[in-house]
């Protein structure tokens, strides 16, 4: 494939976590490989600023988002490969969105969260009617799928996708490294997210309430603390990249709670992964993938009941 032009479609620029962990960690070695790459999010910086943020949602701005991928797609005969996370349009119309498909040229699709849930599970029925088909008809377009897990792998083969290969969401071992033994007074349990996923904290208060002390504490990097957790000893941190593997390095455990739903259990992992690839222990919800990466008394615990959470924190 050296010398083949690859058209990247991100749903997002490096700002959003899902694009910049599974298309643009990738771009230094797809590079060395010897493609020329042309990179196209769909969504701009300042929509994620937005999304992350307090500010509101700038409607013109996702509206000049539909009509640039719209000109990219339209110009795309320059490429020998094109390769999509998600969909070429969200919230648009099987019918519309295929359109822009061009059979001459193949298509990779990647997807790490099951994404089909968020028309297939909409509350609103009509939206349900609309579009319940949509990621599907792309997994069935599309020349080959990476999924990030054997949940992904197993909705795409049910929806008729030709190929399927499951590509785990991972980190650059270059860049994390393995953190030496602490000698300090205080325990620090770890999360490391996004305002959107901050919530899943919810689901352990009762635990970390018991745990918390003047001797063990919390951090959250990437979120606010939620409102029903500022009596606690939890601190917040902005996330920043050039500083993210140093903030998990603070940590003494990581965890990922999460709630056992049909969304969730499409999720990757991957905080797990930088966790362990900082050399710590963690402690997850038995949900999804979280089941094959966390080998309980082996790397870390995984914990249901807000017993088995306080019990894998003490033990730790």
């Amino acid at each position: 494939m050296n010398g083949k032009r690859l058209l990247i479609l991100p749903r997002y620029t490096e700002l959003g976590p899902s694009s910049r962990i599974r298309m643009y960690q990738y771009l230094p070695a797809l590079q060395e490989a010897g493609y020329e790459i042309s990179i196209q999010p769909f969504f701009s910086d300042s929509y994620m600023t937005a999304l992350y943020g307090d500010t509101s949602i700038n409607a013109f701005s996702v509206l000049h988002s539909y009509f640039t991928r719209i000109f990219q797609m339209i110009g795309r005969k320059d490429f020998d490969l094109i390769w999509l996370q998600q969909e070429l349009f969200p919230w648009i119309i099987p019918g519309l969105e295929k359109a822009f498909y061009k059979r001459s040229i193949p298509m990779i699709v990647d997807y790490d969260d099951a994404v089909f849930h968020r028309y297939d599970m909409h509350s609103n029925a009509l939206v349900r009617a609309a579009l319940s088909s949509k990621i599907d008809r792309v997994m069935q377009a599309s020349s080959g799928l990476t999924v990030g897990n054997r949940y992904l792998a197993e909705h795409a083969a049910q929806a008729g996708a030709s190929s399927i290969h499951i590509l785990p969401s991972v980190v650059d071992t270059d860049h994390y490294a393995a953190v030496l033994p602490k000698e300090r007074s205080e325990f620090v349990i770890g999360w490391i997210g996004t305002p959107k996923t901050v919530h899943f904290l919810e689901l352990i208060r009762p635990a970390l309430a018991a745990v918390l002390d003047e001797r063990t504490r919390c951090i959250l990097v990437g979120a606010q603390v939620p409102d029903s957790m500022r009596d606690l000893p939890v601190e917040s941190q902005p996330w920043r990249e050039d500083s993210e593997v140093a903030q998990i390095q603070q940590f003494d455990v990581g965890i990922m709670p999460l709630l056992d739903a049909p969304f969730e259990r499409g999720k990757c992992g991957y905080k797990l992964i930088q966790y362990m690839a900082c050399g710590l222990p963690v402690v997850a919800s038995p949900v999804g993938v979280n089941q094959e990466i966390v080998e309980p008394g082996v790397n870390g615990y995984l914990a249901s009941s807000t017993q088995e959470w306080v019990n894998a924190f003490t033990q730790l």
